[in-house]
């Protein structure tokens, strides 16, 4: 059985002052966003992007990750916590981002965009989408070295069982590692070929809502479920599957449109 490293979640100090690894992480995602992006221009000069706009895209993305990120996790997941403890809500370098809070806040931060410079909004969510999952892969390694998001228990005869000390003594599955394969190398991988070519107005955004979705699902069979609004409804379904639920559905209808070749016309 594997034992979690239990790594220093302090990269480097200056005297009071410290960069914390799970803030490199972000730093990670938004670099890797821009020169994602870059290189997508290059092999898809149609689609008219510059570098300057693909950086002013990161910032309103950057605004929307942050707010909407730390809303969400108040809002969905410790809103007793958090209301009892408000100044804490600020203290975003001790971990506690919702990816759904996050989604919805980069939503709102590209229509904001979009409204600003005469861009069709699903134009901005199809060009963004590729260029995400890496970011995404950064937060879990981010989560890994936090030592949070800890996964159920595991058979013991898993080869890569792990073992979290303050946890408890029983090995678990390291959900960390499997959402940073999945939903963010593998996720990344399928929408890196497939926006490779031209493709309908939406699909896409279709392709990662849905398989974000699927994967963010499966990959809470093996992670502790994180405490929620959703929990007193009963059913043995995480607050981060019921997030899911709405993505994956609005996904695949707008894998509908794309897969019966039902074009969806351009401003």
């Amino acid at each position: 059985m594997l034992i979690h490293p239990q790594f220093d979640p302090v990269a480097l100090s200056f005297g009071p002052f410290s960069i914390r690894w799970y803030g490199i992480t972000y730093l990670a995602a938004f670099t890797c966003f821009v020169l994602l992006g870059r290189i997508h221009v290059r092999r898809r000069p149609e689609l008219n992007w510059t570098p300057q706009a693909i950086d002013d895209l990161l910032f309103h993305g950057v605004l929307g990750v942050i707010v909407g990120g730390r809303l969400g996790e108040v809002l969905f997941y410790q809103p007793a916590y958090y209301f009892s403890h408000p100044v804490e809500i600020l203290e975003i370098w001790r971990g506690g981002m919702s990816f759904h809070g996050g989604f919805l806040g980069v939503l709102l931060a590209m229509w904001l965009y979009g409204r600003r410079h005469g861009r069709n909004f699903w134009q901005i969510t199809d060009f963004i989408a590729p260029l995400t999952p890496i970011g995404l892969a950064a937060g879990r390694i981010g989560n890994f070295i936090n030592g949070e998001l800890w996964g159920r228990p595991a058979p013991a005869d898993l080869p890569w069982a792990m073992y979290f000390p303050w946890v408890d003594k029983l090995p678990r599955h390291p959900s960390q590692i499997y959402q940073m394969l999945g939903e963010g190398l593998l996720l990344f991988v399928i929408l890196w070929w497939f926006a490779a070519k031209p493709r309908p107005l939406r699909a896409t955004s279709g392709l990662f809502l849905a398989g974000y979705g699927v994967l963010r699902f499966a990959a809470e069979f093996f992670r502790t479920p994180d405490a929620g609004i959703f929990d007193p409804l009963g059913i043995a379904l995480s607050t981060a599957q019921w997030l899911c639920l709405p993505m994956i559905v609005i996904g695949f209808i707008l894998l509908f449109y794309h897969t019966h070749g039902i074009k969806c016309g351009r401003p």
